[in-house]
């Protein structure tokens, strides 16, 4: 494998600060040498946090992200940097799970993709999010996500 394929990333393989917000994030690429198969590849970010943009209190969230690429892959490091700076980031459950499912799809975009935001509750209510870009290729296996309906102390 030739390393000029990698030669654009400016996150990969350097110190990198954590950015101080979403949009000041940037989601890297790199070729996806297998763009000729339909695979999915998944993403779980299981200590997930933003805050509340009524309280200002922390939320948690157990993010899947599956998709199928096309040309590209999402760069993993630059990705857990996005994922990162949504720590300061004040928003309701739906529009950060869709925020970060849109720029997913705005860097890599992908044949297909789903999120699950499975978040906990915020005023004893649990929150879940799903959202897709359309029906999956046919014949891909999409596994389920694993990720068990809050049950509290149940």
């Amino acid at each position: 494998m030739s390393e000029d394929r990698f030669a654009g990333l400016g996150q990969l393989g350097h110190g990198t600060a954590v950015p101080t917000s979403p949009d000041e994030a940037i989601l890297e690429t790199v070729p996806n040498g297998h763009a000729d198969s339909d695979y999915v590849a998944r993403f779980v970010c299981p200590e997930f946090t933003s805050i509340c943009p009524v309280t200002g209190q922390p939320d948690f969230g157990h993010l899947v992200i599956d998709y199928v690429p096309d040309r590209l892959l999402v760069e993993s490091k630059s990705l857990k940097l996005f994922l990162h700076a949504f720590r300061n980031h004040g928003g309701f459950h739906e529009d950060t799970t869709l925020m970060v499912a849109k720029r997913i799809v705005e860097a890599a975009e992908p044949r297909w993709l789903r999120i699950g935001g499975y978040w906990y509750p915020r005023g004893g209510i649990p929150i879940d999010v799903f959202w897709q870009t359309g029906t999956p290729p046919e014949g891909v296996w999409i596994p389920d996500q694993g990720v068990a309906p809050y049950r509290g102390r149940g």
